[in-house]
């Protein structure tokens, strides 16, 4: 059974699931992807002692503190691939951004065989069930280009903003992003 509990944030509502003692989802509500792996899964209300570590590890977050990720027990559900790429997002320290071809050049120099496509890792990157903790915000395109995020760019922005990135050397889309950067915190 996936316990869940709702956390209001500046980005919107949140969704936290636990499976088993570890944290297994965090979702923007309406983002793509939402609660996958678990759709089907029965879901129940709960305010575990996990859930509330998680939902004080996004407040202190979301007033300015860089709470660690070791504080928080996680299991993302994916494959090794995937785990692989999150691990990666993990070391990418707060207000900075990378690259998925940097991801991708790591993930292959790991392995030691053959190239890893930065569409790969984008699609690794998408899919991370657990945002916000694993910062898939902070990846993003060729040149630093603001591109994907399954919450929306809208979204990423407020996160880098927040986490006061150089948003001078990301290039801001110029349709869909919603929202002024100067009131978002």
């Amino acid at each position: 059974m996936l316990h869940t509990m709702s956390y209001d944030s500046p980005v919107g509502e949140l969704l936290l699931a636990e499976k088993d003692g570890a944290l297994v989802g965090l979702w923007i509500k309406g983002q793509k992807y939402f609660l996958d792996p678990w759709k089907g899964e029965l879901a129940e209300p709960s305010e575990s002692m996990l859930l509330k570590q998680a939902a004080s590890w996004l407040s202190r977050y979301f007033n300015g503190e860089k709470p660690p990720l070791q504080e928080l027990k996680i299991a993302p559900a994916g494959s090794a691939f995937r785990k692989e790429v999150w691990r990666i997002l993990c070391g990418i320290p707060y207000g900075e951004v990378a690259t998925y071809g940097e991801i991708s050049k790591k993930i292959s120099a790991n392995r030691k065989f053959g190239n890893t496509s930065a569409r790969a890792v984008g699609g690794a990157v998408g899919h991370n069930p657990i945002s916000i903790i694993i910062p898939c915000h902070r990846v993003v395109g060729a040149g630093g280009s603001l591109t994907g995020y399954a919450g929306g760019i809208d979204k990423k922005m407020k996160l880098l903003a927040h986490e006061r990135a150089d948003m001078e050397k990301l290039p801001i889309p110029k349709a869909g992003i919603g929202g002024n950067l100067q009131t978002l915190f």
